[in-house]
């Protein structure tokens, strides 16, 4: 009897025909509830989509409201090899061949004639600056032209191996983009200076730079931002090593110096510097 009063019992809390009740509520209480909850969570859905737009109001499309980089650039060289070593036997095309293939895919995009038609002429060892006017954007901003032939030696047009057939490689050095960034001071432009890493002083030789003096030109600064500077072509230097001592690793460390610039920040070993290992072997 226990057993048929306690069925009996569920049956009447899940529907009880005297008090029309369901789950111990009745039509009018269910309803009330659910549109209480119904009413809290558009109130809640509301709350959010107007903040997102107020959020949304304060951010530029194209610039960042607020930069968490660092106020040093990284630097990079192409090609980057494995792990930033680049090993290859002068003699073995096939051990230089990718480095080549990488060099010429990474220029593409600064032939000559892609830069003379996405990209304008500017006024070398000035800034570039391109303002708004007011509430006016200045969109799409301009990009100065940097043409591959600016590189000279490592341009791969007098030299289509950048030199790596004769134990002279070209290492491309690129610095990374930061919106807004001033690098040089009271006319100064930034440039590039390569040296032994340890003890590898009597190893590096003579090294070239392409432009002259491995310089960053102030035209190419500031950077306003992938989508304002869509055609934004960075400024890039080549370092040609000229009579490098083969068989042997060599550790290489490139560093830019600048008024703005500081290449010892110990939290990032690519502030400002990169460090690479080269090492040419050869049958002589």
């Amino acid at each position: 009897m226990a057993k048929d009063g306690s069925k009996s019992g569920w049956k009447e809390f899940i529907w009880n025909p005297r008090t029309r009740e369901f789950c111990g509520r009745t039509a009018s209480s269910w309803g009330l509830i659910l549109l209480f909850y119904l009413a809290f969570y558009i109130f809640l859905a509301g709350l959010f989509s107007v903040t997102i737009y107020v959020m949304l109001l304060t951010l530029d499309d194209n610039k960042p409201t607020y930069q968490d980089r660092l106020a040093t650039p990284g630097m990079m060289i192409r090609p980057t090899g494995t792990d930033l070593e680049i090993i290859y036997k002068k003699e073995d095309t096939e051990s230089w061949e990718s480095h080549v293939q990488a060099l010429n895919n990474f220029l593409s995009t600064y032939n000559d004639s892609v830069q003379e038609q996405t990209n304008v002429e500017c006024t070398p060892d000035n800034y570039f600056f391109q303002e708004d006017s007011d509430s006016v954007k200045n969109i799409p901003k301009r990009s100065c032209q940097f043409k591959r032939s600016m590189l000279a030696d490592c341009s791969g047009t007098p030299d289509r191996f950048y030199g790596y057939q004769e134990g002279t490689p070209c290492i491309i050095i690129k610095l990374n983009r930061v919106i807004g960034m001033l690098p040089g001071k009271d006319g100064l432009a930034p440039a590039v200076s390569c040296g032994p890493k340890g003890d590898d002083s009597d190893k590096i030789g003579e090294v070239a730079y392409f432009p002259p003096n491995g310089t960053f030109n102030l035209m190419y600064f500031p950077y306003y931002g992938k989508k304002a500077q869509v055609n934004y072509s960075q400024p890039l230097v080549a370092v040609k090593f000229l009579n490098i001592t083969l068989n042997t690793d060599v550790n290489v460390e490139c560093k830019i110096s600048g008024m703005r610039i500081q290449a010892n920040n110990e939290r990032d070993k690519f502030a400002g510097r990169v460090s690479f290992k080269l090492r040419i072997n050869s049958n002589k």
